[in-house]
């Protein structure tokens, strides 16, 4: 839900700022450390896209539509073996069901009685694990009219980057390892669950991280296809649980 008036405090740019003043803020304020985690990952993605047969075009293709690493790795996995396009689908499905709950959670921000359907709509896809981990910490303080051309501007310098990013990768594609390209993928999952941990307001927070990290390994080798949801699911579930049953008994 949105933040109440007088919650949190506005950035100082905000006062008499238009929404085009909010767009170009999103845009300048776009240049951060997690971004360019972001971008060295679609690097990573890029070389790994050329090392599957994909074109250069595809590579770019695949980053502007799927939008999310883990789901554009399966999609190219999938590729690579020859798995039928149904099958194919369906694990790119479950694969990004994991971001439902955040886009669920972020849009309230973004929804000002202003902003076209059209646009909440292309928001919603744009929404991806780092994109919601910035726009959690920066939307709240916004006045409700500047949040929605602020995040617009956000993610489209995001989105730019990722194009030239994934473009890049597959230029360098033969000079980067195999290994290396892994390595660069793998910063975005190390980034949130570091982000994770620092977000975390008390210890049922860190509990249900710290049970995350135990699952996700097992069910990843036990039920490969639901390892994600599943993880989220039962170690929040848990964590909750505990943490009622401590405010019960205190």
């Amino acid at each position: 839900m949105a933040s109440k008036p007088g919650e949190l405090r506005a950035p100082a740019w905000c006062h008499g700022a238009s929404r085009k003043d909010a767009y170009k803020r999103g845009i300048a304020s776009a240049p951060s450390v997690p971004v360019i985690v972001v971008l060295v990952t679609f690097v990573g993605f890029g070389a790994l896209a050329q090392g599957a047969g994909l074109t250069m075009a595809q590579a770019v293709f695949v980053s502007v539509t799927v939008f999310a690493l883990p789901g554009q790795v399966v999609l190219v996995d999938q590729i690579a073996q020859g798995a039928a396009l149904l099958s194919t689908a369906f694990a790119v499905t479950l694969t990004s069901v994991r971001l439902l709950p955040l886009t669920i959670s972020l849009m309230p921000y973004l929804r000002d009685g202003i902003t076209p359907k059209w646009v909440e709509f292309a928001f919603a896809h744009v929404l991806a694990i780092t994109v919601w981990i910035e726009g959690m910490r920066r939307l709240p303080p916004l006045p409700d009219g500047l949040r929605a051309p602020y995040y617009g501007g956000f993610v489209s310098a995001l989105f730019l980057g990722i194009m030239c990013a994934t473009t890049l990768g597959f230029l360098l594609s033969g000079q980067v390892p195999k290994e290396i390209g892994a390595g660069l993928i793998f910063l975005t999952p190390l980034y949130f669950f570091l982000s994770l941990i620092g977000v975390s307001k008390n210890s049922i927070d860190l509990l249900a991280v710290a049970i995350g990290a135990v699952l996700g390994p097992i069910l990843y080798l036990t039920a490969p296809s639901l390892d994600l949801f599943l993880t989220g699911l039962i170690g929040g579930t848990v964590a909750y649980g505990l943490g009622k049953w401590r405010e019960s008994g205190s």
